[in-house]
């Protein structure tokens, strides 16, 4: 991003990023039971401060992350103990503009298949690079992943329980080898936030929005 602050705390129409990923899973028709936020440790003063700043009021757990993001959901997980079974969904602090819709699918998909995850089509041609050159590749077999992701929570529990791999790119992998994880349908709009372009995105979508 180039900015002066991580990514999560850049103002998007006046508020911070986290704080509008915040307030869409605190929306009362969704039910969620608990939220829990986790951060890197050295960012955990300045959420206070910020929720201070800015008159946070959304009830959450705030938790230390881990060095990578599977050690990071790992400690998200572990703040849940008092919650042996029900559905869990983990999602990306920069990604905003998720709709309820895209939230209801997954958690209903995971009640049925105990796992689902958000994604789209491609919108590009796609090629896979290899030390040959590159091969056209069908899109139509292709999704991009997003989040959030959810899961029966002892699922999830017992997948984290095995060691961590390199090959871990979200929770889907990680949970991969136990469980099929099915997919649903997102949203070209819950785009993550990681250039500043995406920032600008962000800002017209919001504004359109409101």
């Amino acid at each position: 991003m180039g900015a002066d602050r991580p990514k999560q705390f850049l103002l998007l129409r006046g508020e911070p990023v986290l704080l509008h990923t915040l307030r869409r899973f605190a929306e009362p028709a969704l039910g969620v039971a608990e939220v829990v936020l986790v951060l890197p440790k050295d960012q955990l003063d300045t959420w206070q401060a910020l929720c201070n700043e800015f008159n946070v009021t959304i009830p959450h757990q705030l938790v230390a992350g881990g060095a990578t993001r599977w050690a990071s959901v790992k400690a998200g997980l572990a703040a849940l103990k008092e919650h042996p079974e029900g559905l869990v969904a983990v999602h990306d602090g920069v990604r905003p503009l998720v709709s309820r819709a895209v939230i209801e699918r997954t958690y209903a998909a995971a009640a049925t298949h105990a796992a689902a995850a958000a994604a789209v089509l491609p919108k590009d041609s796609v090629r896979l690079v290899s030390q040959h050159g590159s091969a056209a590749q069908n899109r139509s077999r292709l999704r991009l992943m997003q989040t959030p992701q959810t899961f029966e929570i002892d699922l999830l529990r017992r997948a984290y329980a095995m060691p961590e791999l390199a090959t871990f790119t979200d929770d889907a992998t990680v949970v991969d080898d136990l469980c099929r994880v099915q997919l649903v349908e997102g949203d070209y709009r819950n785009l993550k936030i990681t250039t500043p372009e995406d920032l600008l995105v962000a800002e017209a979508l919001l504004g359109a929005g409101q």
